[in-house]
């Protein structure tokens, strides 16, 4: 593909994925309150979601993804279920003040699959790859060589946009020692764990 074609793609995902929205939310949430370490399979869950979300642009397959549209829903209501189970588990989580760790009891695996469902069934992220991308790019002389570059353009895009806000997260936690100011970190991140749930649930 052209570098122009490219740029104006990475651009364009540039802003819809690093404005702060459900995802993001989700992402920092579970940082502040659990640490990054335990965060990747979420992320990476994430990341192929969105391929996933592109290479259904790109193939021409959006009208399988309109007729599996209750698959999709069904998805998006359970990455809401759990991401309103994680913020209850924050919510009540036990506050210990050793070196400032928080328990980890979720697994690699739970973690991947809700990171899949959000995206899979965040309507912002379909939008973006199925209805605004193809008037960015000309989908229809996208060959297969074009879909690996977009594909890794994305991957650049995101890994940077995400990996900053894990830093972030990661950043803020630090400053959290005392039990006082961990149990406000949970509620905080419960709450923003909730709020990103009740925004995916509102969005059709």
């Amino acid at each position: 593909m052209h570098v122009t074609s490219l740029l104006i793609f990475a651009a364009a995902l540039f802003v819809a994925a690093g404005s702060p929205g459900p995802s993001i939310a989700a992402l920092v949430a579970r940082v502040i309150a659990k640490g990054f370490r335990d965060v990747f399979p979420f992320l990476l869950a994430m990341w192929i979601g969105e391929g996933i979300w592109l290479s259904l642009a790109v193939f021409g397959l959006a009208v399988v993804a309109q007729t599996f549209h209750l698959a999709f829903v069904v998805l998006k209501w359970l990455g809401v279920a759990y991401l309103a189970y994680l913020a209850w588990k924050m919510w009540t989580a036990p506050v210990e003040a050793r070196e400032g760790e928080m328990p980890r009891d979720e697994s690699a695996v739970k973690l991947f699959f809700a990171g899949m469902a959000v995206t899979l069934g965040n309507p912002k992220i379909m939008m973006f790859y199925l209805a605004l991308l193809p008037t960015i790019i000309d989908l229809a002389s996208v060959t297969v060589v074009g879909w690996v570059e977009l594909t890794l353009t994305m991957a650049v895009v995101l890994v940077a946009i995400d990996l900053a806000w894990v830093l972030a997260a990661a950043q803020a936690r630090k400053l959290l020692k005392s039990k006082r100011a961990m149990k406000i970190a949970n509620r905080v991140s419960a709450t923003t764990m909730a709020g990103a749930a009740a925004a995916i649930a509102a969005r059709s």
